[in-house]
């Protein structure tokens, strides 16, 4: 949007549309080094990897406050220098904004097919609760898990969800982000949720139905 920048002969970052819930970010220059963008809000820090010559966005999750947003660039072994980095107060016009945009993890703006069939999978129901039914169950029934890349899979691993969908395979991060997308798609308010489920590192999708409120873990 370039209406609220903190810019430099490096990077950009894009702050224009925080009350919808989110910032952007782009590293500006080629480079082999490891670019990585810091997003602290009132109550949590994300960590995110950043492709250069590429716009990321990422959601306020904390909603309404202040926050600081740090792009870095690596030095050498775990050092990062700060490239450039701002801080600006939050106020969403709706607390659901970060959970209906896209964004890194679940980029359904790029992803033409996945929101296709997630309008075919709806298009005979009103019902959001119908409609999470509808994609979650034909996500399970036809995914398949793929060991082969849960055991391979590198640090900084984006799911492309139009991928995902035509290859029918993908890890849990996979299978999260396609229903979150698709969900979001259909207007339905969706977290993304990674951490660990005993000692098992997951993903899994939080959902909001009007009336009954966040419906964890699905």
């Amino acid at each position: 949007s370039g209406i609220m920048e903190k810019k430099n002969r490096k990077a950009v970052i894009d702050y224009s549309n925080t009350e919808d819930g989110y910032v952007m970010v782009k590293y500006l220059k080629k480079t082999d080094k490891k670019i990585k963008a810091q997003l602290k809000g009132p109550k949590t820090t994300y960590t995110y990897n950043v492709k250069p010559e590429k716009w990321e966005t990422f959601p306020l999750t904390d909603g309404d406050g202040e926050y600081q947003l740090i792009l870095m660039e690596n030095v050498t072994g775990n050092k990062y220098a700060i490239v450039v980095s701002v801080t600006f107060d939050a106020e969403l016009t709706d607390e659901f904004a970060p959970y209906l945009r896209s964004n890194q993890y679940v980029n359904y703006a790029d992803a033409p097919n996945t929101v296709k069939k997630a309008a075919s999978l709806t298009k005979k129901t009103k019902k959001p609760l119908k409609k999470v039914e509808k994609i979650y169950n034909y996500v399970v029934k036809n995914f398949k898990y793929d060991k082969k890349k849960a055991q391979t899979v590198q640090t900084g691993y984006v799911p492309n969800l139009d991928k995902i969908l035509k290859d029918k395979k993908g890890i849990c991060f996979d299978y999260a982000a396609t229903m979150a997308g698709m969900l979001r798609s259909q207007g339905i308010p969706c977290k993304l949720v990674i951490g660990y489920a005993g000692e098992a590192y997951h993903a899994w999708i939080s959902v909001y139905i009007e009336g009954e409120g966040w419906v964890e873990g699905v």
